[in-house]
């Protein structure tokens, strides 16, 4: 290993590196660059520790452009953010609890590598329209939340490494661009100083964001990321990659939005779900690091664990334009050349597929109105909606309101995605400006917001003079945080809720990743994703019924109609804007400023190796599966439906981050618990309270439980009584019964966001198993971290054709010696008129490490396993005995609610 071991003079000193070129010599050309880091990521912690020599794996990926040679990455550091990170602190803080009631140090409980924390999730719009919308947002924020920024704090005292950036500093994603990444890290590592590729995870889907500018990263649950963060490496199998070969250059009045929405739906047809995917061909060079940006940012959408742009000229501009010091910005241009991961436009690597993309042919376009993933022209968004409702759009104002049928109820400009990027802010302001300039604003009841990446956009839309212009139309800057993209788009317009309750039609247009039916608000099934200036558009328009590429988005006072190509800037009108506004200076400087915050310094917060939980808190509670030793899901047996679903259930189907409902079961327990009724905040703020979070369990009405039809939400029917009861509910009644339950579930099943809270949630109901036509990634691992069995069911078979009802049993034999990674396993189906339906399903398993998770009963037990809390059978008897940590049921939920000592 010491051959590949090289020199280059960084940062005035010369550091060790892996030669990449010594390893792979003339093959190094062959590979694609985000096999290239992960080559170097092994072979460098091989090197340092002495151990073999991994270069045959990945030489032998070239021949075939896949391989079964599982990995360990080990990335640089980890990004969190708030909403992710408080589950994640309240798991350590458990486990840190079962430690000292082990008679261990909580101590050993803590980071092994960097971890940043962004508190951007839980921002909502509660104040919009107004010049005091940010400053009002910011204070009901920190109202609201001040205990969970408690733990933070705590959080940053008791866990050395754990940085928290305040709220108001940005959006995680955007915050990585502007300030964290490096592109090329340096570290002491035994006796001599190293330099290599900056690398990480995040606790969020879109973390592949950072992929825009050369730096490997992805998304994973908080859970695989506690891992982590306490010495685990991630183990996967050497990833198959898919090739984009882009060419040409995109249109005039064609934005990044477009290119990302369109790259959406065809790798979305193409397939690419786990796989990583990698941008290369002359196109690329045409892009600038923000478009590259927007593109990697909507991986999770196109199913893709990684959108990976190598590092070139473009790369090293932006690191300069966004004012990082010179020092960083050598580095990563010497560093990246030295070790062969700079781009070459003309090169073509092997790839495991390919897919060509020119630019040229694209246009403005949106996507859905229920996914990301569908592609349509703006001239097509009625007839979608249409189709959507199976129903035409009523002519004019809804029959006793205001309000058009088909009416935009939110227009957000919002979520990392297309905020980071000045030069779709500045379009936007453009189409702003002269909007003013003609005296017209958006219809009444359209409910706008403004909420950029990151606080340097305040700066130079301000420099650019379109702060104003954006503030005179309604688009006042109401907060630095997902706002709308998340689900925090806080109350809908009065007038909106009217033609609601009448039977109205009503559709969100953002500039966000994600349009799932409820996600943007309980009461909204149809959105749209558009870009900046786009959404703009709509608010003028008001309504969805316009074809906005040719009729008119509104009429001056004088009757003149204006038209969208009125107000499009031109791509000269939007450089010039961008040559005005932009200062190196506002990246750092305005950085530096939010992360000053007064309100974040003088809060009040905990010390101590143990956080002091409050049985009082409806925010802070210990998690049930943080007490008592692990007990593995696996094995024979025969379980019942708690739900059989159908395709694209999302994280947000099956745990909701947006408003908590007045009436729904979480909201009932919450005002029990002594909560104002008025103000029950967001499901994402409550992750931190697994009461509250099990009872919003699938609490989203277009959620269709195929066990009895009308089922709506979340309910079931529970097969002994045949009563129909919530699933909270069902899940104790099975437990007393000692009744197994599993969920079946149709295509791309866990699609969406990371949060592990989908998986917590299921694990907290007791199920065993979720039984699938196809797992989206993330979730599949968040399952598997849970003790949660993810099976695959053969092709062709979905659970429309299982012929399943609440009578029917599900008999799955999976004994833990005999599963290992995609093992066969066979399910009988015993149908409730006794006919009998074998199917062999396969065990979405992919590692060594995920097979340890499920043995374990979960990645909790396995991490206080390997602390020490369980480091021998003699040990585990003894913590078997104390009262505290014995075997708990498999539904931790019921037994938790009942205050059950474990």
């Amino acid at each position: 290993m010491a051959s590949v071991v090289a020199s280059v003079m960084v940062d005035g000193r010369h550091h060790a590196l892996i030669d990449l070129r010594a390893a792979f010599g003339p093959a190094l050309d062959r590979m694609p660059w985000v096999i290239r880091i992960l080559a170097e990521n092994v072979l460098r912690h091989a090197a340092i520790a002495e151990m073999e020599d991994f270069t045959p794996a990945f030489l032998g990926w070239l021949g075939h452009g896949r391989s079964e040679t599982e990995i360990a990455f080990r990335p640089s550091r980890i990004l969190m953010h708030d909403t992710t990170c408080v589950p994640a602190l309240v798991d350590i803080a458990g486990m840190r609890d079962a430690l000292a009631e082990a008679g261990l140090d909580p101590a050993l409980l803590r980071p092994a590598i960097p971890i940043d924390v962004s508190v951007d999730h839980s921002v909502a719009v509660d104040r919009y329209g107004t010049p005091n919308a940010l400053g009002a947002n910011m204070a009901i924020e920190l109202e609201r939340n001040a205990e969970r920024y408690r733990l933070m704090k705590w959080a940053t005292i008791a866990l050395p490494g754990l940085r928290v950036n305040p709220p108001g500093t940005g959006i995680m994603h955007t915050l990585n661009l502007e300030q964290l990444a490096t592109v090329s890290r340096t570290a002491e590592i035994g006796d001599r100083p190293w330099v290599f590729p900056d690398t990480l995870i995040g606790t969020d889907s879109h973390t592949p964001m950072i992929n825009g500018i050369g730096v490997l990263g992805w998304g994973v649950g908080g859970l695989e990321a506690e891992g982590v963060m306490l010495g685990m490496p991630v183990m996967l199998r050497l990833p198959e990659v898919v090739g984009v070969r882009l060419v040409g250059s995109l249109p005039e009045g064609v934005l990044s939005t477009d290119l990302a929405l369109a790259v959406t739906q065809r790798l979305r047809a193409h397939g690419v779900t786990g796989e990583f995917v990698e941008f290369f061909g002359p196109g690329v060079s045409t892009l600038s690091a923000g478009d590259r940006a927007v593109v990697a940012n909507m991986a999770p959408e196109y199913g893709a664990t990684t959108g990976f742009f190598p590092v070139d000229e473009r790369t090293i501009d932006y690191l300069r334009t966004t004012g990082r010091p010179s020092s960083v910005v050598e580095r990563a241009e010497v560093a990246t050349r030295r070790q062969g991961l700079w781009f070459d436009p003309d090169a073509v690597p092997t790839y495991t597929a390919t897919v060509d993309l020119d630019l040229s042919t694209l246009a403005p376009s949106l996507a859905g109105p229920r996914r990301p993933q569908d592609l349509l022209s703006p001239r097509d968004a009625r007839a979608s909606v249409e189709a959507a409702i199976a129903r035409p759009l009523a002519e004019g104002s809804l029959h006793g309101t205001t309000t058009p049928d088909g009416a935009v109820a939110i227009a957000a400009i919002t979520s990392c995605t297309n905020t980071t990027d000045p030069r779709l802010l500045l379009a936007a302001g453009l189409v702003a400006r002269k909007a003013r300039a003609l005296g017209i604003r958006p219809a009444p009841w359209v409910k706008t917001s403004l909420a950029p990446g990151s606080p340097a956009a305040e700066r130079y839309l301000r420099r650019a003079g379109l702060l104003d212009d954006l503030a005179s139309i309604g688009f006042d800057i109401v907060g630095f945080g997902c706002t709308t993209c998340i689900g925090n788009s806080g109350p809908l317009p009065v007038a909106v809720e009217d033609a609601l309750d009448k039977g109205g039609t009503a559709v969100a247009v953002l500039s966000g990743n994600r349009n799932f039916p409820g996600r943007v608000h309980p009461r909204l099934d149809l959105g749209f994703l558009a870009s900046p200036p786009m959404v703009i558009a709509y608010a003028l328009a008001g309504d969805i019924v316009k074809d906005v590429t040719k009729d008119p988005l509104a009429r001056t006072a004088g009757g003149t109609p204006v038209f969208l190509s009125d107000l499009w800037p031109t791509s000269a009108e939007i450089d010039r804007a961008c040559a005005n506004a932009i200062d190196l200076a506002d990246f750092p400087e305005a950085f530096a400023e939010a992360a000053a915050s007064r309100a974040w310094r003088e809060l009040d917060a905990p010390t101590g190796k143990r956080f002091p939980w409050d049985d009082a808190s409806t925010y802070i509670r210990r998690p049930p599966f943080t007490k008592g030793a692990g007990r593995t899901r696996l094995g024979s047996y025969t379980a019942v439906p708690l739900l059989v679903l159908g395709d694209d259930i999302t994280t947000d189907h099956i745990s909701p981050a947006g408003k908590i409902m007045p009436g729904s079961e979480a909201a009932q327990h919450l005002v029990e618990e002594g909560e104002d009724p008025s103000d029950l905040n967001v499901f994402a703020s409550r992750r931190g309270n697994f009461e509250a979070m099990v009872r919003g369990l699938f609490d989203n009405r277009s959620v269709s439980n195929a066990l009895v039809a009308e089922l709506r939400g979340a309910r079931t029917l529970h097969a002994a009584s045949g009563t129909r009861v919530s699933l909270r509910e069902a899940a104790e009644l099975y437990e007393a019964e000692g009744t197994s339950v599993v969920i079946v579930a149709g295509e791309r099943y866990g699609m969406g966001s990371s949060r592990d809270w989908a998986a917590k949630g299921v694990a907290l109901l007791g199920v065993r198993a979720v039984i699938a036509s196809s797992f989206e990634r993330i979730h599949r691992t968040n399952l598997i971290a849970m003790g949660v069995l993810p099976l695959e069911l053969p092709a062709g078979s979905h659970p429309s054709s299982l012929g399943l009802s609440a009578k029917a049993t599900i008999e799955i034999d999976v004994p833990l010696d005999r599963l290992s990674p995609r093992t066969g396993v066979p399910i009988r189906i015993v149908r409730a008129d006794g006919s009998v339906l074998c199917v062999d399903a396969v065990a979405a398993v992919e590692t060594g490490l995920e097979v340890s998770q499920l043995a374990a009963g979960g990645i909790v037990p396995l991490i206080l396993d390997r602390l020490g809390a369980s480091a021998s059978d003699d040990r585990q008897r003894g913590l078997a005995a104390s009262p505290t940590l014995t075997p708990r049921p498999d539904n931790l939920m019921s037994a938790a609610l009942r205050g059950i000592d474990r």
